[in-house]
Order: structure tokens, then C-alpha cells, then sequence
């Protein structure tokens, strides 16, 4: 395994912004606020061939023997104490212009007594005078200390040359073949939905640990964050990468520039994501703000699930009312009554009409009811995003469809189709050549695309058909 670098310090001294320019990309939100960041975020970076992991973390900000009761700050702290347990090298972030704290006295405590090997990190050293500043920080007891500024890049190479040489080696070389003997890339599942439904609850009861924090009040995640995750099935092991993302609130209720960033990260999820995993929830049921960020999913064409978390609330009274249909039937017509979840499914679906590709799962991440099938509905989706439709089927398939069911034309044109081919994988596209382009209709898409479904499935997965006019030179040969 590649080595682990864990970035920590006080609040404020330029973790995150160390962070992205050792990532090379913009990932943790950097922000002047204290406690921006609160969960780990991780990025693999490789240096001049090598490749190591870095994770940035919350600021440490109590002394020892203080106490609070914040959940979020407590959570965090639980999330800086795992990072640095699961390193191989610490970079203890301070700032030159604000010079030793006691804070930053005590963090180093706190590190001797982990027995890490320390690089001490003089941010800020933004001019040659403050290459002075750095003397001070030789209290903390640490025998490498690096002046960096983040914000310009100056000094950071000399630190990660420095990190390099203690960070384990990878052991093997990778081998050399074909495009097909390579690995696939990880499957990355954005979990979207409004705070407080329950998204890093759902990743925790995936991944069987305490991976991002998680509590009762909204807004707790502010970056989108890539969590690793491998499932092994049957023999086959899979690789994902789970991205929980901040809750997507109404835009007259972003009130800091923390926030605004927070949502366009979690928008940026899903164009970035393979599958979206859009979380709902059960006790508030469907809202305009729910319909709003299925809008962000079907502009960006992405396969989806539906899953409706905290159904544990509901379940046993559904099932009760459920038993009490099912005998009163019983008596009078003999005849089952509808099953609740497909009624509770179509409901959905209608509400969301625009996602009724989408399937519904009912889950409970408090209890972990139905995650298994939520993993198998992502294997599910994930199969049907890599058809690939024989053009001969999928011509005829279409060829019948136009057969029965012309558009409606007020000039009274018919709608001639030639041929099609599937041109992309994912999302399902597939390029239609036709006589006149403006029969086209959404109507006639939707029919079209159902009729596509009937055939191939594609559950979970928008389609995209793009008609277009057959060129006139070819028209003038068919006619010949």
C-alpha cells in the first residue's frame, strides 16, 4: 500500500489550502471561517511516479482537559484521532504570522505521545522576512520543520521530497499490457439528497464504520468527500467510491459563502458520479426542494436510485394496516389488496415523474434495512449501463415502434425512420436518422424511449435519443 499523510493542526492555519495544492485540485473548501472542515477528506496524489494517499482534517481546537458539548466538534475530533492513527507520516500545520500558541504546544504533545514521525509545517511565510518566524516553532520538539505558503506554492515541493523518503515504498511494479488488462476504474456513487436526510448515516452503515460524521443537525457535511469501498460478491470484488456530499438546500436559504460552496460541490457531485444515490425522507415525504435536485440529475443524464430512508418509522404501522386490509378483503371480495411498498413506489414515481427510470428502495440506515438490496440495485444499474445493443436489434426494435405509433403532425407529415445506432454507453445514447428532424416531439421521445425500455431494460438509466435528418445525397441513392 501506497503511504498515508494526515494534515493536522488548530483551526485556521491553512490545513485545506496545503491540502489542495499538494492534490494539485481544488477539493477541501478553503475559507477564512474556523472549522470548515470536519470530516477527513482524502486524496490519492502521486509525486514524480510515486503515489501516497493525503488526508486533510478538522482543526483540533480544544486544550486538553476542556470539554464541550458540540456534537460536531466532539465528531471531529473523533475524525482527526483516526487519521492520525491510520498514518504513516503527520504534517502538523502552523502559521508564521500568528506565531507558537499554546494550542499548538499542546497538538505536539499530543503527537509525541502517538510516537508518529512529525514534519512541522510553517505556513504563511508569504515573504523572506517571515523565514524568521520559524525559529520559535522548534519548541514544539519536532526535529523537521518546513516553511511553506500554501496560497503561492513556495516551499511545498521540498516538503513532499522530504515526505517521500519516510513514507513506505510500494512494493511491486506495475505491469505493462493492454487497455484491457488494466483495471477498472472504481464506480463513483454521489449519495445526494436535502440535510438531514440521512446520506452520511447511509455511508456509515456501508461501510460498517464511523467514516464521516454524522448528526442531528443539518448542514453537518460541507465538502463532498470520496470514501473507497469494496464490496466482494460470489468471489468478484468491486471497487467504488462512495462521495458523500452536502445537503442541496433552497438557494434563499444559503446564508454564508461556506454554504453556497458547500452546494455547488454537492452539484458538482453528481456531473462527476457514475450512479447518484438520491436519498428522500420518509417522515417529510416528497418536497419542492426534492423535485428540484432530481431536475440537477435529469439535466446531467445520470443513472439513479431512489432509496427512502428512515422507512423503520413507518414500516410496522404499514404492515399493520397492511393485515387489517388483507383480512377485511378477504371477507368481502376474496381478492388481495395492493401491496403498500408498489402502491408507495408508484406514488413516488409520480411525484417525481421526470426519475421514473429510477427504482425505489425503502432503506433504514439506523437499522440497516434493505442496504444489501441497495448494493445489489447498484450492481443492477451498474450491469444495464454497460449494454451494449446490437444495431440490428435496436433497429428493429425501433422500426416497430414507429410502425405502430406515428407522431402527431398538424401538417399531416409522417415521420420515416432509417436507421440508428447506439453511439454511447453511458448515459444509453443512441443517435436516430429520420426524414424530418421537427416530428420529433417530447411526446414522442418519451414513447420512443419507453418502447426502448421494453426491450432492454435500462433500469435506473436516463436514455438519450438524438434524431437527426438523413443527409440528402443518401436519400437521393434509397431512391434510385
Amino acid at each position: 500500500m501506497s503511504g498515508v499523510i494526515a494534515i493536522v493542526g488548530r483551526p485556521n492555519v491553512g490545513k485545506s489550502a496545503l491540502f489542495n495544492r499538494i492534490a494539485g485540485r481544488r477539493i477541501a473548501i478553503v475559507h477564512d471561517e474556523p472549522g470548515v472542515t470536519r470530516d477527513r477528506i482524502a486524496a490519492e496524489v502521486e509525486w514524480r511516479g510515486i503515489p501516497f494517499t493525503i488526508i486533510d482534517t478538522g482543526g483540533i481546537g480544544l486544550l486538553p482537559g476542556e470539554k464541550t458539548d458540540d456534537e460536531l466538534i466532539k465528531a471531529a475530533l473523533e475524525q482527526v484521532n483516526i487519521a492520525i492513527e491510520s498514518s504513516n507520516l503527520i504534517f502538523l500545520v502552523v502559521d508564521a504570522k500568528e506565531g507558537l500558541t499554546p494550542l499548538d504546544l499542546e497538538i505536539g504533545k499530543l503527537l509525541h505521545q502517538k510516537g508518529k514521525t512529525v514534519f512541522v509545517v510553517v505556513n504563511k511565510v508569504d515573504n523572506p522576512k517571515e523565514q524568521f518566524n520559524i525559529l520559535e516553532f522548534a519548541k514544539l520538539g519536532f526535529e523537521q520543520i518546513f516553511p511553506v505558503s500554501a496560497v503561492h506554492g513556495s516551499g511545498v515541493d521540498n516538503l513532499i521530497k522530504a515526505a517521500i523518503k519516510v513514507l513506505p515504498q510500494v512494493k511491486g511494479e506495475k505491469k505493462e499490457g493492454n487497455e484491457s488488462d488494466k483495471e477498472p476504474e472504481p464506480l463513483k456513487l454521489a449519495i445526494i439528497g436535502k440535510p438531514n436526510v440521512g446520506k452520511s448515516s447511509i455511508i456509515n452503515a456501508l461501510t460498517k464504520s464511523a467514516r464521516v460524521i454524522v448528526s442531528s443537525i443539518p448542514g453537518t457535511t460541507r465538502d463532498s468527500v470520496d470514501i473507497p469501498f469494496e464490496i466482494e460478491t460470489d468471489g468478484h470484488r468491486q471497487k467504488y467510491i462512495l462521495i458523500d456530499t452536502a445537503g442541496i438546500r433552497k438557494k434563499r436559504s444559503i446564508s454564508t459563502s461556506v454554504e453556497f460552496f458547500s452546494v455547488k460541490r454537492a452539484e458538482d457531485s453528481i456531473i462527476r458520479s457514475d450512479i447518484v444515490i438520491f436519498v428522500l425522507d420518509a417522515d417529510t415525504g416528497i418536497t419542492e426542494q426534492d423535485k428540484k435536485i432530481a431536475d440537477l440529475i435529469t439535466e446531467n443524464h445520470k443513472p439513479c436510485i431512489l432509496v427512502v430512508n428512515k422507512w423503520d418509522l413507518f414500516q410496522e404501522a404499514v404492515e399493520k394496516a397492511y393485515k387489517e386490509k388483507l383480512q377485511k378483503s378477504k371477507k368481502k371480495t376474496g381478492e388481495l389488496p395492493p401491496d403498500p411498498i408498489r402502491e408507495f413506489q408508484k406514488w413516488i414515481h409520480e411525484k417525481m415523474f421526470f426519475l421514473s427510470y429510477a427504482p425505489v428502495l425503502f432503506t433504514s440506515a439506523k437499522s440497516g434495512l434493505n442496504l444489501d438490496r441497495l448494493l445489489e440495485a447498484i450492481r443492477y444499474v451498474e450491469s444495464q449501463l454497460n449494454q451494449k445493443i446490437p444495431t440490428a436489434i435496436l433497429n428493429r426494435v425501433i422500426h416497430d415502434a414507429v410502425e405502430r405509433k406515428q407522431p402527431i403532425s398538424s401538417k399531416g407529415h409522417f415521420l420515416k425512420f432509417f436507421y440508428a445506432t447506439q453511439i454511447k454507453l453511458t448515459p444509453p445514447t443512441f443517435l436516430l436518422f429520420v426524414n424530418k428532424k421537427e416530428l420529433f416531439s417530447p411526446q414522442y421521445e418519451k414513447y420512443l424511449t419507453g418502447e426502448i425500455r421494453k426491450a432492454f431494460g435500462y433500469e435506473g438509466c436516463p436514455i438519450v435519443l438524438i434524431p437527426r435528418p438523413r443527409p440528402k445525397k443518401e436519400e437521393k441513392k434509397s431512391g434510385r
